[in-house]
């Protein structure tokens, strides 16, 4: 058998069992109805509290499923990178010890290798835009996420024979879910931080028009930030988080 024939089949295998599907997509074995579920453990651990034991609702899973692309550091996505997948946990911000790197997505940005210096702007805009379009669905599910948990509040009092240990995980599952808003709002301050840097650099490194139309970008999703920080839940039980731009 040909060396470079042999190199090819035992590429084609590592490919293969790396990636479990197609190009792009994460592998099959980590795709599970409840694959985000994490994302409550991590947030109500994070700060001390205990999570709830209660099933997640189909709101609930999906307040979790768009949490996850929102709470992902932005980074621009090279092929090889998705082949071979990265889904993995993310500790919540509230864990975090280190101090916050708003420079790193824009090193990463110009950094990679580039046909011209105009598709840095388009990953850029599109990273943002992308980001636009997943904010609005994630608190459109939060908005209806919260209501029904003020629901269950109010409904705590009025139930007959009431377990303690019900007590408990109703109480644990709004802390969860309150938790998630918040992590995603300080995410999403990280992220206009991050491309505010990203798109200062870009301008003096490669002078385009197209910087005007990435800064009106930017500028959307940060009123979208700011317009929706704290309007859902407060800061129990976590701490008020703020990222400086």
């Amino acid at each position: 058998m040909a060396p470079v024939f042999a190199s090819a089949i035992v590429l084609s295998a590592t490919l293969g069992g790396c990636a479990g599907g197609d190009f792009g997509r994460t592998r099959n074995n980590a795709v599970t109805d409840d694959m985000h579920r994490w994302v409550g453990i991590e947030a109500t651990g994070s700060v001390g509290l205990k999570s709830s034991e209660f099933q997640l609702t189909d709101l609930e899973r999906q307040l979790r499923d768009q949490a996850y692309p929102l709470i992902e550091p932005p980074h621009s996505r090279p092929l090889w990178k998705s082949v071979f997948g990265d889904y993995k946990s993310i500790e919540a911000p509230w864990r975090q010890n280190v101090v916050f790197d708003r420079t790193a997505y824009g090193k990463l940005l110009i950094d990679e290798p580039h046909r011209s210096h105009s598709s840095r702007y388009a990953v850029l805009m599109d990273d943002v835009r992308n980001d636009i379009l997943r904010f609005e669905g994630f608190y459109a599910t939060a908005m209806r996420v919260t209501e029904l948990d003020r629901k269950r509040a109010a409904s705590l009092k009025l139930v007959s024979g009431l377990q303690p240990n019900e007590r408990l995980d109703a109480s644990a599952r709004m802390d969860e879910n309150a938790l998630i808003v918040q992590w995603v709002e300080q995410c999403l301050q990280r992220r206009v931080s991050s491309y505010k840097w990203a798109l200062e650099r870009l301008v003096i490194h490669a002078p385009d028009n197209m910087a005007a139309s990435a800064d009106m970008l930017i500028n959307e999703l940060a009123s979208q930030a700011d317009a929706a920080a704290g309007t859902l839940v407060s800061a129990r039980p976590g701490r008020a988080l703020r990222v400086g731009g």
